[in-house]
């Protein structure tokens, strides 16, 4: 299974404080008048710029909306008594709107604050390159978040979708292959009861001919197992060969390096189907639960292995996925072990 996607979490907002410091720094040397009023107001615009940040992450929008206007006023009071330094500030005020607006009115409300803080540079005095410079932070900090966290929640909700077609996928098979085996077995089994009545009512009196009868059951049963060993082998894996492609896109998407070396010599299409499925068992076992960075996964005719550099220890009980194939390998003739002293290993042998 695929990792999923996480975007930027409540925690990665706060550290944009660290915008503040300019104003803290006038602060602290006494550059501004009156100090208690301009630590009051900035201590207001902290709390209130966390409190955005926090309700948005916790799906409060409507009151996130409320404490970003409540920023908004606050902003544009310290900024209209004090200028200058303070105007680090507005970019703080954008990046908590991104958070809050999370649809289409983020457009408008970014415009409206960037002219509106535009209008205030211009009536204070404000150096021309020093307006462009604050109003490019201002407006491009607020769009990149939002940006951001809608293609994060997009992201999310086509993994969301992806998993959901995978199950409905399965289930579509399952019903294939219940179906398929009803039509399978449904006429053989009937044709094999017709036929032990008629060796019920002939082995009385005619025992050559029950004798005949018994033959055609046991020939009929044994093509019966035949097709379900085919069937099963088709619902059950899709081969050595598509397994390895499979493998390699599920271990790259997952960040983890992988090789594959030497060559699979299957013979029957169960072998390779059960090489397949071993693949596949395999290579699921390393995304869930190693941690691994690197894989290697080594074929030498009908003997698989697959090595990543994961936690090997703590990976020493079975899961179902591992104990199905143990027992497959095992009813097959072959051999299934595992080592995990240096990550881990696992290695199967089919005669």
């Amino acid at each position: 299974m695929r990792k999923k996607a996480e975007g930027p979490g409540e925690f990665a907002f706060y550290p944009w404080l660290l915008l503040a410091y300019p104003p803290v720094r006038d602060l602290a040397e006494g550059l501004v008048r009156p100090a208690a009023l301009a630590a009051l107001l900035l201590v207001a615009f902290v709390a209130f710029y966390a409190l955005t940040v926090t309700l948005s992450f916790r799906g409060r929008t409507r009151e996130a909306v409320v404490a970003l206007a409540a920023l908004v006023l606050v902003t544009f009071a310290l900024l209209t008594r004090f200028a200058d330094n303070w105007f680090y500030l507005a970019p703080l005020m954008t990046i908590a709107a991104g958070v809050a607006i999370r649809s289409k009115w983020i457009y408008p409300v970014l415009l409206t604050l960037t002219l509106a803080l535009a209008l205030l540079m211009w009536r204070v005095g404000s150096a021309g390159e020093s307006i462009s410079t604050t109003l490019w932070g201002t407006a491009t900090g607020g769009l990149i978040v939002s940006i951001v966290l809608k293609l994060s929640r997009v992201i999310a909700e086509l993994q969301q979708t992806r998993e959901e077609l995978a199950h409905a996928a399965v289930a579509e098979e399952r019903l294939r292959f219940s179906r398929d085996l009803h039509d399978l077995l449904g006429h053989t089994l009937s044709v094999m009861v017709v036929k032990a009545e008629a060796v019920r009512r002939l082995a009385p009196r005619d025992a050559e001919a029950a004798a005949r009868q018994a033959a055609d059951i046991e020939a009929i049963g044994r093509e019966a197992l035949t097709e379900v060993r085919s069937a099963v082998t088709g619902y059950r894996g899709r081969g050595l060969a598509a397994e390895l492609a499979s493998a390699r896109t599920a271990l790259a998407d997952a960040g983890i390096a992988t090789t594959v070396t030497g060559a699979g010599q299957a013979g029957t299409p169960e072998a390779d189907a059960l090489l397949g499925w071993a693949v596949r068992e395999g290579v699921t076992n390393v995304i869930r639960h190693s941690g691994a960075t690197a894989c290697a996964i080594r074929l030498d005719g009908t003997a698989l292995e697959i090595h990543d550099d994961g936690r090997g220890a703590a990976r020493t009980a079975f899961g179902n996925g591992l104990r199905g194939l143990a027992e497959r390998v095992v009813a097959a003739g072959g051999h299934l072990e595992t080592d995990t002293r240096d990550g881990f290993l696992l290695k199967v042998t089919i005669p």
